[in-house]
């Protein structure tokens, strides 16, 4: 039997809004709440490449919580199943089932979710090219060039690209809604392909302003429409020649001076996976946690699994602790099984002083 009649149909919608309204009400509380007890955030950021991902994630969400976690950074990207678009779905995907279930089991043990969806950069890995750019061949800002992605670390879209915003911003309204989230993350990091010769959207531009303008783009959807705070990984607003790393955690093809055309409410995540001896030149510090909260941002600084290269930056991030810097955020990458991260040593020692 279906149920078309108009007054049906009026009363059907009445109650999912008076829900979706009551929902984020209980989102909006629970968000005040932890803001006003969690002053430190002590984060753990994992991929979830699917459903089997998201739930042995839940299953350690409690003892994670017990060893310090305040905050999960879930990287989601195309693994999710849209709806308004489903031919952007890419293998196993998290349903909305799988998300509202995650997050109310973060929630119930005082865990801030933030999913991440890869925004510019990171449009392809080895040979094969992620859902939006294979798709819409015509988003991409090198168009034609690198078959199989030979000769480039990541594919990029085109900043500039009349039409891209529209498609990219309504997956990332999908994965916020269905995680109930109060923030995202555009990732940004390692994005070599800006300001392209083959793309006719981009070529003869700054790098830095296609780079600002693609953070402001997100900045005004995401915190301006959606009022969501926005992270994002710092490593292209950093200038190497000034900071004296090298091309991964810094850049070396222009885009640093975008810092000074972004908002200050971003928070930026300033990843450092080792130890500052593998430079030429030897930086005694991280400076760009100096250089970055110098600037009125709020800092998040990332380590991965090299145990110097953690105590070593959270011993500059401590330095800076009443400047703006957050507390710290461990990266897993792959490096430790989902079942043994709660006693994973980089993170359980990287927390350890922010305890």
């Amino acid at each position: 039997m279906r149920f078309t009649h108009p007054t049906f149909l009026f009363t059907a919608r009445v109650i999912l809004a008076s829900l979706c309204l009551a929902g984020a009400a209980r989102a909006s509380s629970w968000i005040e709440e932890w803001r006003a007890s969690n002053p430190v955030w002590r984060g753990v950021h994992v991929l979830a490449r699917s459903a089997n991902d998201a739930h042995q994630v839940e299953a350690v969400v409690p003892a994670l919580a017990t060893n310090g976690m305040n905050v999960l950074i879930l990287e989601v990207d195309f693994n999710f199943a849209f709806s308004a678009h489903p031919e952007m779905r890419e293998g196993s995907v998290l349903t909305r089932e799988d998300a509202l279930r995650l997050t109310t089991v973060c929630h119930q043990h005082g865990v801030r979710l933030i999913p991440q969806f890869n925004c510019l950069g990171h449009q392809s890995w080895a040979k094969q090219t992620f859902p939006l750019l294979r798709l819409h061949p015509e988003f991409d800002e090198t168009p034609d060039k690198y078959p199989q992605n030979e000769g480039i670390y990541c594919r990029s879209w085109c900043p500039q690209h009349p039409r891209v915003n529209a498609l990219a911003f309504s997956l990332m309204d999908e994965i916020a809604e269905a995680f109930q989230a109060d923030a995202m993350h555009i990732g940004m990091d390692e994005v070599f392909l800006i300001a392209s010769p083959d793309c006719r959207w981009c070529r003869g531009h700054n790098p830095a302003q296609l780079f600002a303008k693609s953070i402001q783009d997100m900045h005004r959807h995401l915190v301006g429409e959606r009022h969501l705070d926005l992270l994002l990984w710092a490593d292209r607003l950093l200038d190497s020649r000034t900071m004296g790393y090298g091309e991964w955690e810094s850049a070396t093809n222009g885009t640093a001076a975008a810092i000074l055309q972004i908002p200050r409410d971003i928070i930026l995540c300033d990843w450092h996976y080792e130890t500052l001896d593998k430079y030429e030149g030897r930086p005694k510090k991280y400076g760009s946690i100096d250089e970055l909260t110098g600037h009125g941002f709020r800092v998040w600084p990332t380590g991965w699994k090299t145990m110097a290269a953690v105590d070593a930056l959270n011993r500059e991030g401590l330095a800076h602790r009443t400047n703006g810097v957050l507390g710290y955020l461990c990266s897993t990458w792959g490096a430790v099984k989902l079942s043994e991260l709660p006693n994973w040593p980089p993170l359980v020692e990287g927390f350890r002083p922010w305890r």
